[in-house]
């Protein structure tokens, strides 16, 4: 393959991850933070009695998560091709880091289909049945964040490999790195000191500016190419 194929390739990859990543950002923040937060009530009852208000925006949220998980496969097998010319075994291990994401979110998914099953079911006392929605519900926040313990080390490996890139701005790469670190200690706290879980949450503003300035990168890349000549 000639420089001027292997740099048109590269263009075409970037752009394409570029707009998988979009997608990730998209379905990720409004599933989340539009969709899934404002259900939570001050108890059970109140959950369980919002999320049947709003049953439609959650069943898309449901699709828009797996949108969401699709498109994370894409953007590590992309991802792991473009970086392959840097590093190929932590191109391969920041790939396999982020499929172990996606297949435990993909499987988190049934938690917010049993919440909905949970909040559908008749004969059950109101206070079991407003149990088991948010106990659901938890569930699945939980997963997330044990989904992110992988995203995390993804993120570290990926930031080395931009580091280590001359095409990619080193800042990108050392806001990578950052992230990993939010995502590890958000992780780590959730299950060892879930008291202070809140207090991080500030932090996770830091993944998602670097993340969106990743993925703008790969966009504008992608669709104008001089950061790609030569890319390997």
């Amino acid at each position: 393959m000639t420089s001027f194929d292997t740099a048109r390739s590269a263009k075409r990859l970037a752009l394409y991850a570029g707009l998988l990543y979009l997608v990730i950002i998209v379905c990720g923040v409004v599933g989340q933070a539009l969709v899934r937060e404002p259900i939570f009530g001050a108890d059970a009852a109140e959950t369980t009695t919002n999320l049947l208000a709003a049953e439609v925006s959650f069943r898309l949220s449901i699709l828009g998560d797996a949108a969401m998980v699709l498109a994370d496969v894409g953007v590590g097998i992309l991802l792991y091709v473009l970086f392959v010319p840097v590093d190929r075994t932590l191109s391969l291990l920041a790939m396999a880091f982020r499929l172990a994401q996606a297949a435990v979110l993909g499987a988190n998914l049934l938690h917010l289909d049993r919440a909905l099953a949970w909040a559908h079911t008749t004969g059950l006392d109101p206070a079991q049945r407003d149990a088991l929605v948010s106990n659901a519900l938890e569930a699945h926040a939980v997963g997330y964040d044990l989904g992110l313990f992988f995203f995390a080390v993804n993120c570290v490996l990926i930031g080395i490999l931009v580091i280590r890139h001359r095409k990619v701005p080193s800042a990108i790469g050392a806001g990578m790195i950052a992230s990993g670190a939010v995502y590890l200690a958000g992780s780590v706290t959730r299950f060892a000191v879930p008291g202070l879980a809140e207090a991080l949450a500030p932090a996770y503003v830091v993944p998602l500016v670097v993340e969106l300035g990743f993925c703008a990168w790969l966009l504008v890349a992608g669709l104008r190419g001089s950061s790609l000549d030569d890319w390997a």
